[in-house]
């Protein structure tokens, strides 16, 4: 079967990017995704942002400030958003059910927070046997009590560039090659 990608944007909500909640790199981030996404759709390859609901913990409570995507992220006419209550995106949404109508086999992963809803993410999807691609510099996380963001982003990309797979494959790549990949 050929491989068919999709651009997942994880969380990129104004909540998780405020004064108390700082995240690593966030305007390059954002700059890296918006980047990403124009290339993905020039291709008429799917977008999907995930937008967390945290209904049941008092936050990110739909139609708030904080739960809306980033002003500065470009969301297109023809990107699919999928609300999710969990840190694993797959976890009672229409993420699977959407990926198969639209053919996805390789999912290529950004956004925050890196040790929660991407990390849940990507272990759901290997669960799942996609082939995975985690952007290098298109994720994001917050300092931790014993560690900083950015040792937080390099530990993930260390773990998933190693990770062994059961069908699928994982690499972690920068955008720029993710970027080259479509071109």
């Amino acid at each position: 079967m050929e491989t068919r990608k999709c651009l997942l944007i994880i969380d990129m909500q104004n909540g998780s990017f405020t004064a108390e909640s700082k995240r690593y790199d966030p305007e390059g981030i954002v700059k890296r995704i918006n980047e990403l996404s124009a290339q993905f759709r020039a291709n008429d390859l799917p977008v999907i942002f995930i937008q967390h609901n945290g209904t049941r913990l008092n936050e990110y409570i739909p139609d708030t400030h904080e739960w809306q995507i980033l002003s500065d992220l470009h969301v297109g006419p023809t990107d699919l958003i999928i609300e999710k209550e969990a840190h694993d995106s797959f976890y009672n949404t229409a993420l699977e059910s959407r990926l198969s109508e639209l053919n996805v086999t390789e999912l290529v992963i950004t956004g925050s927070a890196t040790d929660f809803c991407v990390e849940s993410t990507v272990q759901a999807a290997l669960s799942k046997d996609y082939n995975i691609i985690v952007v290098e510099d298109g994720h994001t996380a917050g300092d931790r009590p014993h560690l900083a963001a950015e040792q937080i982003v390099r530990h993930y990309n260390w773990i998933w560039g190693n990770m062994i797979p059961t069908e699928g494959k994982i690499e972690v790549i920068k955008s720029e090659a993710v970027i080259a990949l479509l071109d």
